[in-house]
């Protein structure tokens, strides 16, 4: 990713782009809301090559603990590191690229109906491989599982035992610091809300992919819902229908941030890296060639 000097009126988390064209500018206005701002992409992947690759590397080392999520979330990384554009968000009524990619997701201590829930950030850097992303989530999830909570999660609890209008206060006074910027780093780390990517493993509940909308709140510009791998027939590439390993992704984006061309040609590449899993091997800044 590009690094550039900090510059008068950047972010902790982000810089200011000064040369957005005039169109989207006035979108930030008269669109200020990201919920206004939505497009919804639902998209089919063919995953027979990770379920192989999967095996592969169970065959190697059968205490292995790589899983299709794990995969997902490196091919999505990937995808946001070689489409920068994809790493931008709107707020203040401001255009920022941001500095690191991260994605994030939602953890349930059980899968039961009672069990509370917990967020989850994962940074990731330039020579970040699939090999550390599955280590981080393996070891992260397990963390909080068993009883870690994170700032915001603890901050959370406390916001939850206060009278209604202190809470009203406090609330009024977390969009204006989220306005300006101003959001304490303590909280903004952990708050999945400021990822690049917030994703949403339906598929780990025998669910589809629905569509999710995105939150006012933050600076998050991409949510992501995986449904579950099933078989299906797919046409190949000569037409002749295949049984085949596949996943619905439901993409919904800020069309604030960049046009719908560039998003097409972004979910090009998110498809080739997710059918060629072993290219996750190398550092996450390392180019992929590909027909966009």
């Amino acid at each position: 990713m590009t690094k550039t000097k900090k510059r008068w009126g950047d972010r902790k988390d982000g810089r200011r782009l000064r040369d957005i064209d005039g169109l989207h500018q006035a979108m930030a206005h008269l669109l200020p809301n990201r919920c206004d701002s939505e497009i919804f992409i639902k998209e089919k992947m063919d995953v027979t090559n990770i379920i192989r690759y999967i095996e592969e590397k169970k065959a190697e080392d059968p205490a292995s603990k790589l899983k299709a999520f794990h995969i997902f979330v490196a091919a999505i990384a990937k995808t946001v590191y070689h489409r920068e554009q994809l790493n931008r968000f709107v707020a203040g009524r401001r255009f920022y690229q941001r500095n690191v990619v991260s994605l994030a997701f939602v953890v349930r201590r059980k899968f039961n109906d009672e069990s509370e829930e917990s967020l989850l950030v994962l940074k990731t850097k330039e020579d970040t491989k699939l090999s550390d992303i599955s280590r981080k989530i393996t070891g992260d999830v397990k963390e909080i599982k068993d009883g870690e909570k994170g700032n915001v999660d603890k901050a959370l609890d406390l916001f939850s035992g206060l009278p209604r209008p202190i809470q009203m206060m406090v609330a009024k006074l977390v969009r204006i610091l989220d306005f300006f910027g101003k959001m304490p780093e303590a909280i903004t780390s952990g708050d999945t809300n400021y990822a690049s990517v917030l994703l949403s493993n339906i598929g780990s509940i025998k669910c589809g992919a629905p569509y999710h909308h995105l939150n006012n709140y933050g600076t998050n510009s991409i949510m992501i819902t995986i449904g579950e791998i099933k078989k299906e027939q797919v046409p190949d590439k000569d037409g002749i229908l295949v049984i085949r390993d596949v996943v619905d992704f439901g993409i919904t984006l800020d069309e604030r941030i960049a046009d719908g061309f560039y998003f097409a040609r972004s979910v090009k590449l998110l498809k080739h890296i997710i059918e060629n899993p072993a290219l996750l091997e190398e550092p996450l800044i390392e180019g992929v060639e590909y027909e966009g």
